[in-house]
């Protein structure tokens, strides 16, 4: 079997290095012309997504038939690496099928308009270190920073899948459970789905996040300096930064307060400190919209729409809107806090039992909250597997998983909204269970069935 295995890989490369001679022969005889007689691209198809998505997946056969080959896969890490290569084949084939994206578009707008000296435009709704990256990708033009970024996302993914298993982990998940919780949370995930179809850096973000967790306490520098370029990224898990100054780590606030200011240096020094101005200006405008959107499944656009039935003024729906946030922020700390003296998710620290509740406030709390941004929610609803305990509990529980993770996005009320409810639901349950001693029997069954049979 070995000598079989070992044998296929070599054709493999073989056949890989016969390509790339045969495309590097064309080229240089026939330039992009004679390329182009090797190439069809199908009405509904990126040609550049086609490209790096069979290109991905054919390496990664490659690296498959490598590990095989080699005895690299053992019984140890069987579980792991199954289900890594599982989650990036089916995604390289699910987006290979998509040939329009989205919210590219604004960062390329917002990179063209820096390269060219002018002001952000309106749809761009990040601080400015993102647009200021991309604008050195600008010469590449729309195809080209539309397939960076679309690689950038895979390698997010591939990221998110062994950082999602190391940090349940750290919350006390067995590897066996981890893996499978993560591999069935990523087969079937909407938030997921839209973010990267969207080529959104959400994904990006969550991966700064977990990792600046997974780091903590062992490494303050790494560990503030991710956060503080997730928060750079997407303002957002400025909301996450609250856990950890309740560890009273003075080390990592100060490399925290030093990484912030420095990566916020960088921009200032390409584009002046207007550039700040101009994003707060965009922040405020955004709470301005007057009309609703069903895939913006905020406290304000919900509020919006009750607008036309009940003859509620704009100005009254902004402050209800605000005063449902401040509501959310009161329930969301005090159930943190109860968290923190229960230590609910772990006995390790306050981080650990901090940030599941603020995740939700973090995103929640945003005036705009499109569908993709539960994947935020990750770890308040993937931890809550380690708390339920009666049957009710369970129905919310998965009724609220169900709306947030599986729906697809709908264009109608009331499902439009379900991802609202989800949210707080998610937050009530945390509430409901803080005084639940005992893993679960869903936890304490499942870890010790997976280690029967690991």
């Amino acid at each position: 079997m070995k000598t079989a295995l070992q044998n296929t890989f070599r054709a493999w490369v073989a056949l890989t290095f016969l390509v790339i001679l045969s495309l590097a022969a064309i080229y240089l005889r026939s330039g992009i012309a004679g390329l182009n007689l090797f190439i069809q691209q199908w009405p509904l198809s990126n040609l550049a997504v086609t490209l790096a998505s069979t290109s991905l997946t054919w390496l990664l056969a490659g690296a498959l038939l490598h590990l095989l080959a080699n005895e690299k896969i053992n019984q140890n890490n069987l579980w792991l690496t199954a289900g890594f290569f599982l989650v990036l084949f089916v995604y390289l084939q699910i987006l290979r099928e998509r040939f329009r994206y989205g919210d590219y578009h604004y960062y390329l707008e917002a990179a063209t308009a820096l390269a060219n000296g002018q002001p952000l435009p309106d749809t761009y709704l990040y601080l400015p270190l993102w647009g200021t990256l991309l604008r050195f990708l600008v010469p590449l033009g729309d195809q080209g920073v539309m397939i960076i970024l679309w690689l950038v996302n895979i390698i997010a993914l591939a990221a998110f899948y062994f950082l999602l298993v190391s940090v349940l982990q750290r919350y006390n998940f067995l590897q066996p459970l981890s893996v499978i919780i993560t591999i069935l949370f990523l087969l079937i995930n909407t938030p997921l789905m839209r973010a990267l179809g969207f080529i959104q850096v959400n994904l990006i973000t969550l991966d700064l996040i977990f990792f600046s967790i997974l780091v903590y306490p062992k490494n303050n520098f790494l560990s503030a300096l991710a956060l503080a370029l997730a928060v750079h990224l997407k303002t957002s898990p400025a909301v996450i930064v609250l856990a950890f100054l309740l560890t009273f780590n003075w080390r990592w606030i100060i490399w925290f307060a030093v990484s912030f200011l420095a990566i916020g240096l960088f921009p200032a020094a390409m584009h002046g400190t207007d550039i700040y101005l101009q994003f707060i200006n965009n922040t405020i405008a955004l709470s301005q919209i007057p009309d609703t959107n069903f895939h913006d499944t905020s406290f304000d656009s919900f509020l919006r729409f009750l607008n036309p039935f009940f003859g509620i003024q704009i100005e009254t729906t902004r402050l209800m809107a605000l005063g449902a946030k401040a509501l959310l922020l009161l329930a969301t700390l005090y159930t943190m806090a109860q968290n923190i003296h229960r230590q609910s998710f772990s006995k390790e620290n306050r981080l650990l039992n901090a940030i599941p509740a603020l995740f939700v406030f973090m995103t929640l709390g945003s005036p705009i909250v499109w569908d993709h941004h539960g994947i935020f929610l990750t770890l308040t609803f993937l931890l809550m597997l380690k708390r339920i305990q009666s049957p009710a509990h369970w129905m919310i529980f998965l009724a609220a998983y169900f709306l947030e993770f599986m729906l697809p996005s709908f264009d109608f009320f009331p499902w439009s909204y379900g991802r609202l409810v989800a949210s707080m639901a998610a937050l009530w349950l945390m509430y409901a269970t803080r005084n639940n001693d005992e893993p679960s029997p869903f936890f304490a069954f499942a870890n010790q069935w997976l280690t029967k049979i690991g």
